[in-house]
């Protein structure tokens, strides 16, 4: 099989370059092969040429605030050349990976948002991601959109990084803790789609739209506080403790484009469709933190002292 991946350099582009070879060729195209989605011209003629069995897409506009002065290229990047993309594979009869967001959603309530929930995006972002999986749904290829939240990898500028920096600088951080949702890592999305794409050659019923996240939630408060105490107990000198992790409101920290408060996703049409269990948020959050700071897993035990295992954070 071979498998066209675009966005090969960014977060999960990057974790799919791994995960996606055993299943065949990848051929990773970045913009200086004609995969530039701010110019989806040459896309159709790259499909072409290259004639994979799978194109995955993992280029996206995700400058969410930016995007709100940037509309029309948000659109292109993110809607127009997915679409364009999308017609290719059906055209040839190629699979498409396309991920996407809970920014889709307008974030109200509490409860987790399934693949049938009304969509009603807050931001620009949201709308042409939305536009997107329409533009694709409307192709008639058969595809797989994972919808996502909160996407991390030890790879390039994150959340934690960000907070290990700032913990490392001051006495207090004040973080968002009305914004909940699914710290997702890369390297388990790039899995998840070498699974999926596997069962997806031989059961082509399965195309179709999927909420993909790692189990439970948190806020970004809490999100914050268990990468400061996970980094803490490994020995890592910071100013900053969990209990110094204030929560603030999202009003309290205005941006230009407005975020779901709710981004909880329910994946369970994925793991019954796929037989897969997700694992915790936690875990891959600490699985990357390890990788960013070079640390062991597993906290080192004082001699005569009993090992203890945290509660999750919500």
């Amino acid at each position: 099989m071979k498998i066209l991946l675009l966005g090969p350099d960014g977060q999960v582009g990057w974790e799919l370059r791994r995960a996606l070879a055993p299943l065949g060729e990848v051929v990773a195209a970045g913009r200086a092969e004609g995969a530039d989605l701010s110019q989806p011209e040459a896309l159709a003629a790259l499909v072409a040429r290259v004639a994979p069995q799978v194109v995955a897409n993992a280029a996206a506009y995700t400058a969410v605030d930016r995007a709100e002065g940037e509309q029309q290229l948000a659109r292109t990047v993110n809607a127009q050349s997915p679409g364009l993309l999308a017609r290719a594979a059906a055209a040839s009869g190629a699979w498409l990976l396309h991920f996407s967001t809970d920014y889709v959603f307008d974030g109200s309530g509490n409860d987790p948002r399934d693949e049938r929930h009304p969509v009603a995006p807050l931001s620009v972002y949201g709308r042409t991601k939305l536009e997107g999986e329409e533009l694709i749904r409307a192709s008639g290829c058969r595809h797989l959109i994972l919808r996502t939240s909160w996407v991390h990898a030890a790879r390039g500028q994150n959340f934690a990084r960000t907070m290990l920096r700032l913990a490392a600088e001051r006495d207090q951080l004040r973080v968002v803790d009305d914004q909940v949702g699914a710290p997702t890592g890369a390297d388990l999305l790039a899995d998840l789609s070498a699974h999926l794409l596997r069962v997806a050659r031989a059961r082509p019923e399965v195309s179709g739209t999927y909420h993909a996240c790692a189990a439970g939630h948190t806020s970004w408060c809490g999100y914050a506080r268990h990468v400061i105490g996970w980094a803490a107990s490994r020995g890592r000198p910071l100013r900053t403790t969990p209990a110094q992790v204030l929560p603030i409101t999202t009003a309290e920290y205005p941006l230009p484009a407005p975020r779901p408060l709710n981004s909880r996703l329910d994946t369970r049409k994925l793991c019954t469709t796929f037989d897969v269990t997700l694992p915790h948020w936690q875990a891959g959050v600490e699985r990357m933190l390890a990788e960013v700071l070079d640390l062991p897993l597993t906290a080192p035990v004082a001699p005569g002292a009993a090992a203890s295992i945290a509660a999750p954070t919500r």
